[in-house]
């Protein structure tokens, strides 16, 4: 296996991995797309992933998936990566009015020479709680609906998680999401209150978060980070994780 290969297969494997860790409430199959549904929560739960060879007329199959997200009511969303089949996709979406959005960096580590984390309040449950949801909804501003739907989300993961809560002084400051599977632990939800920013939390529940991936068999940990996310950005940098690819979205709003 030649090297150019070897990387866009292991990339294209953490693209299947970034779709397995963050699940919609359903997916339909059509001719090598892969249409995710979430009642809107979130763009990765929401939109077409294009990552399969297919055979139908493009056109044909664009205005089709146009159909299905406006029959429920979403926005039509396409994520376009280096993967994408076909590979001009996303200049015919850009031809037919659809508008970029949230350029995305996916980032790698190897988990060899990982320090120890610090800071030991930290709470980890391999299962959702009722208690990790409040904080992270809290965090977010996230409304009852929206919590709902993401409860059935994570519950449709079936590789093995590790809801973590990072506190201080008894009280919870942050919280993040841990899913390990085939040797790689994926990194989501990672937030911290307004009123703990910049003391290096989130760096130490991170850690706790790959110390514990390593414990279940992971060997390299993958994130994803809005490109315009600086402070973000650094942090990752900070922790030892270097870009793999880029993904965006392109998007054509609903409108009832």
């Amino acid at each position: 296996m030649n090297k150019m290969y070897a990387t866009e297969y292991t990339h294209r494997h953490i693209e299947e991995l970034t779709l397995n860790h963050w699940q919609p409430l359903s997916t339909s199959l059509y001719d090598g797309w892969v249409l995710r549904f979430a009642k809107g929560y979130t763009k990765r739960a929401n939109s077409v992933q294009a990552i399969y060879p297919s055979t139908l007329d493009v056109h044909e199959k664009i205005t089709a998936c146009e159909q299905f997200y406006t029959s429920n009511q979403l926005s039509t969303i396409f994520k376009i990566t280096p993967f994408v089949q076909p590979e001009e996709l996303d200049q015919l979406l850009q031809d037919k009015g659809y508008v970029v959005i949230d350029r995305t960096l996916v980032q790698l580590r190897r988990l060899e020479d990982l320090k120890a984390p610090e800071h030991l309040e930290v709470h980890i449950n391999e299962q959702l709680t009722d208690e990790w949801l409040h904080h992270f909804c809290r965090f977010n501003a996230v409304n009852e609906e929206c919590r709902e739907t993401m409860t059935q989300m994570l519950s449709n993961v079936r590789a093995k998680t590790a809801f973590i809560t990072l506190s201080v002084d008894g009280l919870v400051a942050a919280c993040g999401l841990g899913v390990v599977e085939q040797g790689v632990i994926g990194l989501h939800d990672i937030i911290t209150d307004t009123t703990y920013r910049n003391r290096g939390l989130a760096e130490q529940m991170i850690l706790h978060l790959l110390h514990w991936g390593k414990s279940h068999g992971a060997v390299s940990s993958y994130l994803q980070v809005v490109e315009k996310n600086a402070p973000a950005r650094r942090l990752y940098a900070k922790l030892g994780y270097t870009d793999a690819y880029t993904y965006w979205y392109r998007i054509k709003k609903y409108i009832p």
